[in-house]
């Protein structure tokens, strides 16, 4: 690994392969030192400016007034993640628990066992107080994509010491490669993967340390601990970031390091004791702040142990290796026939970028780094098919890698095509790897490979995300009114309640901050067979009729039987109050409806209200 991620010092002056530069002596050296640290640093801020800039041209249709513009490929998912950034963003009043009662009232909801994103809900709190979650939301979408190129940027850079043109081409693949764009259409959690370089990082600086090669005294084990205190760190809040990202990085690295020990034995034998007993102190420390969080997950209340989508349908077709995107220039909208939706085109890297990402690999396969980077990208490619192994939208029979782990605790969790995200990063550290030696080179090779490199790019290139305009809340959301009818703290039963397929009512609470609590709603609880996970839980009988009216227009039979229903229901909910809003569908037969069930409404800006 030593020999790996220190390539471009080998180039500089000197013997010393920590270094880029040996020390300078004085005078004339310090300074000519300090230019080259300007000049880095001014390179550096123009990368980052570009990466800004193209994240924010992917985003601009959520601005400049992201609570009147959203998402068009998946609202339903900005909804759920704008809630959790209103909720999250109460930590600051002191209102925060890993088990939330504003949302299915009065059983509540398990943050842990959700993507709930807690610690980005946390970070940009006042944001969130002072602007609103949509604001927020529009920010972490373009923010994961600019930030995350920017942390490989600079990992290439400062680990792999490669020129800052091969590293902003690698970094742009990590940041802005087909997967990490469609995944911004609604999925916070799989998108910010900032944190992964710096994982990465300490995984290698670690290794650095644990490697006693040019050091008589030994293995460097200062550095060692301090290497596996901020993996800890970086890993416990990566898991309040999104445990997915977590648990597909590490899976990644293991098989990196696996691959890279077998094709550099000497230094698995010198480094692996130091090495090893680094990551198990670093998971020792992390499960040590993990335990309790980790208990809610999977057996506090409202908490999941299994995963909720099936493997089989969340696989990916292995046609899609080959085409492109239908959110890059050159797409087809043809191409989601061969995946689940417009936030899953994981796998999509197309021919051109496949075909200068071998060649890459083969002309730099004498390094062991290259080949344990292939190696982690072919073994997360396979798993990616799934179960069984899918082309052209057709099941094969054969079986799929991912077979082998189906079923295994917090595997399932994870759905199969998203392994093919650790893709990105593998291939963008290849690509980096290759247009930094071909820089390097005078001959063929220096011209042609960043030409062919920046072509396999241009063909994946992004196109922006699609938007539409937000339907408007209701005046006695927006206008505060609803606070005549709900108790603090208390629950407001939207008619129709929200639902996984229409969440549209839990953004009333997103615009008050969550300042009142709602029953069913959109979220992963324990309501399948056994308790097993389930999106949602089931429907009371009451919101049961009144989806129905909503959804058909057609007059229910209420008789006695159905007023003790809605009593006992609206009992079981703890609710302060029913509204209906004029914008709701079959509004006034809905009103008849609740009026036969409750008695007249009272009239408050633009819903009829009943009081409990």
């Amino acid at each position: 690994m030593v020999e790996a991620v220190t390539s471009a010092a080998r180039t500089a002056p000197g013997p010393d392969r920590d270094q880029a530069v040996r020390p300078a002596p004085a005078g004339g050296g310090r300074a000519t030192r300090l230019r080259a640290a300007v000049h880095r640093r001014r390179v550096d801020l123009v990368v980052a400016l570009l990466f800004v800039a193209l994240a924010g041209w992917l985003t601009h249709g959520l601005w400049p007034a992201p609570g009147t513009r959203m998402l068009a490929l998946n609202p339903a998912d900005q909804t759920l993640y704008e809630w959790f950034l209103a909720l999250d963003a109460r930590a600051l009043h002191g209102e925060f628990s890993l088990v939330t009662d504003r949302l299915n009232a009065p059983d509540g909801v398990n943050l842990m066992a959700n993507t709930s994103v807690v610690a980005l809900g946390v970070l940009l709190a006042p944001i969130t107080l002072a602007f609103g979650a949509p604001v927020t939301f529009a920010l972490l979408v373009a923010g994961n994509l600019a930030g995350t190129a920017l942390a490989w940027y600079l990992l290439f850079t400062r680990t792999l010491r490669v020129g800052p043109l091969a590293a902003a081409l690698g970094a742009a693949v990590c940041g802005f490669g087909p997967g990490m764009v469609s995944q911004s259409n609604g999925h916070l959690h799989m998108t910010a993967q900032w944190l992964v370089p710096a994982l990465v990082g300490l995984v290698v600086r670690l290794l650095r340390a644990a490697d006693p090669a040019g050091r008589p005294e030994g293995p460097d084990r200062v550095r060692a601990a301090s290497s596996a205190v901020g993996l800890a760190v970086v890993a416990t809040v990566q898991v309040f970031v999104g445990e997915e990202v977590l648990f597909l990085t590490a899976l990644t690295l293991a098989v990196t390091a696996v691959a890279y020990g077998l094709a550099d034995r000497d230094l698995l034998r010198r480094a692996l004791p130091t090495f090893a007993g680094g990551l198990l102190g670093a998971a020792g420390l992390a499960l040590v702040v993990l335990a309790y969080p980790l208990w809610v997950q999977f057996a506090g209340p409202q908490g999941v142990a299994d995963g909720i989508f099936p493997p089989a349908y969340f696989s990916a077709d292995l046609t899609g290796w080959t085409r492109l995107s239908a959110l890059t220039v050159f797409g087809s909208p043809e191409a989601v026939r061969l995946t689940t939706g417009p936030a899953e085109f994981t796998t999509f890297l197309g021919w051109p970028l496949l075909l200068v990402t071998v060649a890459c690999a083969v002309w730099l396969c004498r390094r062991a780094l290259v080949v344990a980077v292939v190696a982690a990208a072919l073994v997360t490619a396979a798993l990616a098919l799934g179960p069984e192994v899918v082309v052209g939208g057709e099941r094969t029979g054969v079986p799929g890698p991912y077979a082998l782990l189906a079923g295994l605790p917090v595997v399932d969790g994870a759905l199969p095509m998203r392994f093919a995200l650790p893709v990105l990063p593998l291939v963008g550290t290849l690509l980096a790897l290759a247009v930094h030696r071909a820089r390097q080179d005078r001959g063929r090779a220096g011209r042609l490979v960043p030409v062919a490199v920046g072509a396999a790019l241009l063909s994946v290139f992004p196109t922006p995300l699609p938007t539409v305009e937000r339907p408007a809340l209701p005046e006695f959301v927006t206008g505060g009114h609803w606070r005549q009818c709900v108790r603090p703290g208390g629950v407001l039963v939207p008619v129709p309640t929200a639902t996984p397929k229409d969440p549209w009512p839990m953004r009333w609470a997103t615009a008050t901050d969550v300042a009142f609590g709602m029953p069913e709603g959109f979220f992963i609880g324990p309501y399948g067979e056994g308790g097993t996970a389930t999106m949602g839980t089931w429907q009371r009988p009451t919101s049961a009729l009144l989806a129905d009216v909503a959804r058909r227009g057609v007059p229910p039979a209420v008789g006695d039987r159905q007023r003790r229903q809605a009593a006992r229901d609206v009992e079981s909910w703890g609710a302060s109050c029913v509204a209906l809003t004029d914008d709701a569908p079959h509004a006034e037969l809905l009103r008849r409806t609740l009026e036969q069930l409750f008695g007249p409404g009272t009239r408050i800006a633009d819903a009829w209200t009943w009081r409990f």
